[in-house]
């Protein structure tokens, strides 16, 4: 006779959270470290609104809408956040120079080892500081993670990182060429447009899969996710410098080359952990770039979401600055040893589909 098939005991079950408590020990000690050293670098700790007017504008991150209801019974959408990084900007312009926020976000679609619907996001920024500066950022925190965790390396799945080494820096248009044999900046015109066709014929070559609705944006990312990132953050960890404009909406053009943005993403154990501009400022810019993401959004997924008019206004009176935004339970889940996002969450959120 068959057993029945019983439910996974929930978290909340003693003998699972005996489990599960080193690493949530080991989360507390690492955010009370990471508070210490902010505010040994002269860091404002703020906390911003969940609820917010736009979740943000990127095409493929996916909102949790809610309603506010007036008290004239009048009703209007609100979005809980994604990221925080609206209102850290508008702080920006309200005058702060260095602020950072450790903010729970929300994202749909999102469950498995390292995604939640629900997560920490740890976001700092420096007005008049360059996104360098951040660079320099990561390598403390990511040695000083580990220390506080009591542990040498960074661990996911086998792999492991020395967080106490250098970063490799690594700009993208170098790693498709070292990873997949890819000459990616041939497919970008000085002007930052892109060329599908350019770049679908290299993937061929490289032996990568390409679909006749492919747009360039989705073979940028099957190379990204193919190719380039099982090979990052090995060893030591590594920064993927300088994406195409194309894919960084929130990023301003380097001085070096206009086809290339200020943007950057920290790798450890082949795990992203962050992603870093230095800041467009450009609100007419931004614009443009919001409202191309949200026709993208609605033709892949028939919808889209609002812009935050109040966050444009801002942006035209915000300073230069870098910022960047950080997974905190994917830093704690590799200085800890972790193997899913939900062992370093103290109250998982429950799962509701298979």
């Amino acid at each position: 006779m068959d057993k029945p098939i019983t439910a996974p005991s929930p978290w909340w079950t003693p003998h699972v959270h005996a489990d599960r408590r080193p690493f949530l020990m080991g989360r507390n000690r690492i955010q009370t470290a990471l508070r210490g050293f902010f505010a040994a670098r002269d860091f404002v700790d703020v906390d911003t609104a969940t609820l917010q007017t736009s979740p943000g504008n990127e095409a493929h991150l996916h909102a949790f809408v809610t309603e506010a209801v007036g008290l004239d019974g009048s009703r209007a959408p609100l979005y809980l956040h994604t990221s925080p990084e609206f209102a850290c900007k508008k702080l920006l312009a309200a005058g702060e120079a260095r602020i950072a926020c450790f903010a729970h976000v929300y994202r749909n679609r999102e469950r498995g080892p390292l995604h939640h619907p629900e997560f920490t996001m740890l976001e700092w920024y420096r007005a008049g500081e360059s996104y360098e500066t951040l660079m320099k950022d990561c390598g403390e925190i990511l040695g000083l993670a580990a220390e506080t965790a009591g542990t040498r390396a960074l661990t996911f799945r086998g792999r492991e990182t020395d967080p106490f080494r250098e970063p490799e820096r690594l700009s993208v248009a170098e790693a498709f060429q070292r990873f997949a044999g890819i000459d990616l900046l041939a497919s970008i015109d000085r002007s930052g447009e892109t060329d599908r066709d350019q770049l679908a014929a290299s993937l061929k070559a490289a032996g990568l899969r390409v679909a006749e609705d492919d747009t360039w944006a989705d073979l940028f990312s099957r190379v990204i996710v193919e190719r380039v990132e099982p090979n990052l953050g090995l060893g030591r960890a590594t920064i993927l410098d300088e994406y195409p404009v194309a894919e960084a909406a929130l990023a301003r053009p380097t001085a070096r080359d206009p086809r290339v943005a200020e943007r950057f993403e920290l790798y450890a154990c082949g795990v992203e952990l962050a992603n870093a501009f230095g800041e467009l400022t450009d609100a007419a810019e931004q614009r443009r770039r919001f409202e191309g993401e949200m026709a993208e959004k609605m033709r892949v997924y028939g919808e889209s979401y609002p812009v935050d008019e109040d966050f444009l206004a801002a942006l035209a009176q915000m300073p230069e600055a870098s910022g960047i935004a950080l997974g905190f339970d994917r830093l704690v889940m590799l200085a800890t040893g972790a193997s899913r996002i939900d062992q370093v969450l103290w109250a998982p959120v429950p799962e509701t589909g298979r």
